[in-house]
């Protein structure tokens, strides 16, 4: 958990590059709207403002992902190879990354409607895009998470420069983080940041390595990962 690094997998064909771009401009787009762009104020707020908007359109791709594959399994009547239990735990885990999130921050109307807005947009474009080209949209999902790892980085320096200083409280972690993760009650909040970005390495490794393979493919990965 403590040795995640940040990676960056190389563009090697016109898929990848369209994935990457994508991401970067929706990357611009969230640093902007949640006011992650803006290092002033209190950085506290900025960065569980950002998690709350990265956490609840990241949910969106292996739900949509796993629900296709999980139709077309019943629509062909033919086994999956095991990639659904996998999207579907990955939507599972980046909703609790949100929930542990709120515990902190009640989102206003504002906020809130920019979510509708954002995940509106964004689940009818990978909706089409997934039924279009897996390969595209699981790199995307690759590049998505490079950025959540770069972005949980750098809360964790910010949290040892003291720049974060409610969040190496000791007990400060949500209760349902602690009971999710199984943390003592002692679990600070970066500690549940250091775990997150562990999810989000995980996720980022998985989806890269589907990128690879073909939809009728064996999951590489043992149930539950």
């Amino acid at each position: 958990m403590k040795q995640i690094q940040q990676t960056s997998r190389i563009r090697q064909c016109f898929v990848d590059s369209s994935a990457y771009w994508t991401i970067q401009t929706i990357r611009f787009n969230f640093d902007w709207m949640s006011g992650w762009k803006f290092r002033f104020g209190n950085l506290e707020s900025k960065a569980l403002t950002r998690i709350i908007f990265l956490e609840s359109i990241a949910a969106i791709p292996g739900s949509i992902a796993g629900t296709l594959r999980h139709l077309a399994s019943l629509r062909n009547m033919r086994r999956d190879h095991g990639w659904i239990h996998s999207l579907l735990l990955e939507a599972e885990n980046e909703r609790m990354h949100l929930l542990t999130a709120i515990q902190l921050k009640n989102p206003g109307r504002f906020m809130r409607s920019m979510v509708f807005l954002s995940q509106g947009l964004f689940y009818n474009f990978f909706w089409v895009s997934y039924m279009i080209s897996p390969k595209f949209c699981h790199r995307l999902v690759g590049y998505l998470e490079e950025e959540a790892v770069k972005t949980y980085t750098k809360m964790l320096a910010d949290c040892d420069a003291g720049l974060m200083p409610s969040w190496n409280n000791v007990g400060q972690a949500p209760e349902i983080a602690r009971k999710y993760w199984k943390l003592p009650e002692t679990a600070t909040m970066r500690d549940v940041i250091e775990l997150i970005r562990a999810d989000e390495a995980h996720h980022r490794d998985v989806n890269h390595v589907f990128g690879d393979l073909k939809p009728n493919q064996l999951n590489p990965f043992k149930a539950g990962c």
